[in-house]
């Protein structure tokens, strides 16, 4: 669990002695997200990503267990981000393909299926650690751990930008855009700075200009879209640019920034803030994950799939890739034994290098991922990573700062408990047309 560099493994492994272990002849992988629908964008470049991450291993040989190689076969499920499709979708799953790890996007898909799901002991996965409650012991959050990793972008850029002062936000009023607006404020809190001017809207969207003016009103030195839903990133920095904003922008995502280039200019969006790389960015050519081999992760995916890429392409195979190293220790697909071979050492190795299992203090379980992540900015139109941040060291120093303001939105997870019925609308990754 230390490395879950693919090619070293395989090439190990490969000397061992295939031998029968009782098992069926292929591991089956149920893959339940959106593929269709508002929130395609949000599970159909995901699907891509694993289809390669599938492919690879298979021609690899397949997933060692217990000295005999197996298949991997991945079972998509288009549930549309609709509750009864969820449900329909896992019952398929689990009935026609004894799935042993249940992938998902996560918000209002997961309370139809999680106590089916937690009966039966699948481990399944979420991009959103905001579903994790102690009420969900299978359910992980190892990938994306929305929003917590937004506080490296705030550090970096007011060790690097001094003199930027003040700041405007705004957050759209549902479970992605609230979590994200409580950590901004705290890392912004943290880092001395002057929240000025904060905007909610619907979750739906609403007019860039109803948004953003009230936010130049105030004159900011940094503008923050918080996680707010790819056509309204676009829209506002339009907006923005045409306003003759000159200060700095900071946003969680900028899935397909290219676009914005064109419709803005190069001037204007040098030096954007977030999170998210293109995989064949330099610094992470020693990142021991997709075999090693990010940038040709990134190559393939670009010319199997051409203008799709997102931070969500990546992200369900980088689930894959810990999951197997899980399985190969374990020496088993049992559900139970491969959370018990993630847990052992109290730490795995994901897309970004080392991380520790968290979110005991504002997700009542230990079950997400946390450690370093990249800060990105864009530089002569091109996404470059310009430093790691380290989770764990913010949290040790501000944790108190962000659980204040996750209470005070509503977000923590007993106040989550106990309104059940709230639902989190994700909106599709995807430029306007």
């Amino acid at each position: 669990m230390e490395s879950s560099n693919f090619a070293l493994r395989l090439a190990i492994s490969g000397a061992m002695p295939r031998l029968s272990v009782g098992m069926a002849k292929t591991v089956n992988i149920g893959f339940l997200a959106p593929l269709s629908g508002q929130a395609e964008s949000w599970g159909l470049p995901g699907l891509h990503g694993c289809r390669i991450w599938e492919s690879w291993l298979n021609n690899a040989g397949g997933m060692l267990i217990g000295g005999r190689r197996y298949p991997i076969r991945i079972h998509a499920y288009d549930c549309g981000y609709g509750p009864d499709k969820a449900r329909d979708g896992a019952m398929q799953l689990l009935q026609n393909h004894d799935v042993k790890l249940m992938m998902m996007l996560g918000g209002d898909t997961i309370p139809p299926v999680i106590e089916l799901l937690n009966e039966r002991r699948i481990l399944t996965s979420t991009l959103l650690p905001s579903d994790l409650s102690p009420d969900t012991p299978y359910l992980i959050a190892p990938s994306e751990v929305h929003p917590i990793y937004v506080v490296t972008g705030v550090d970096w850029l007011v060790r690097e930008r001094p003199e930027l002062r003040t700041v405007a936000m705004c957050s759209q009023t549902d479970g992605m855009g609230l979590p994200s607006l409580a950590t901004y404020r705290a890392a912004f809190k943290a880092a001395g700075r002057q929240v000025v001017k904060e905007v909610k809207y619907a979750s739906e969207g609403a007019d860039a200009a109803a948004i953003v003016q009230p936010m130049l009103d105030q004159n900011p030195d940094i503008l923050c879209w918080c996680t707010s839903y790819t056509p309204m990133v676009h829209a506002m920095t339009q907006y923005a640019f045409e306003q003759g904003f000159k200060g700095q922008i900071v946003s969680c995502t900028l899935d397909h920034y290219e676009a914005l280039v064109e419709k803005t200019s190069r001037e204007f969006m040098e030096g954007v803030v977030f999170q998210f790389p293109d995989f064949d960015d330099p610094e992470l050519r020693e990142k021991a994950f997709f075999f090693n081999q990010p940038n040709v992760f990134f190559e393939e995916y670009n010319n199997l799939y051409p203008g799709s890429w997102s931070a969500v392409s990546w992200e369900y195979a980088a689930i894959l890739d810990i999951w197997h190293a899980a399985v190969e220790k374990a020496g088993t697909v049992n559900p139970a034994s491969v959370l018990a071979a993630m847990k052992q050492l109290g730490h795995v190795t994901h897309a970004f290098g080392p991380a520790n299992w968290w979110g005991k203090d504002v997700f009542g379980i230990d079950n997400a991922l946390v450690g370093d992540w990249p800060v990105v900015t864009i530089q002569r139109g091109k996404a470059r990573i310009v430093g790691f941040g380290s989770i764990p060291d913010w949290l040790e120093r501000h944790s108190k700062l962000l659980k204040a303001e996750m209470q005070d939105l509503g977000q923590m997870w007993q106040q989550r408990l106990r309104h059940p019925g709230e639902t989190t609308d994700l909106l599709a990754r995807s430029v306007p047309k």
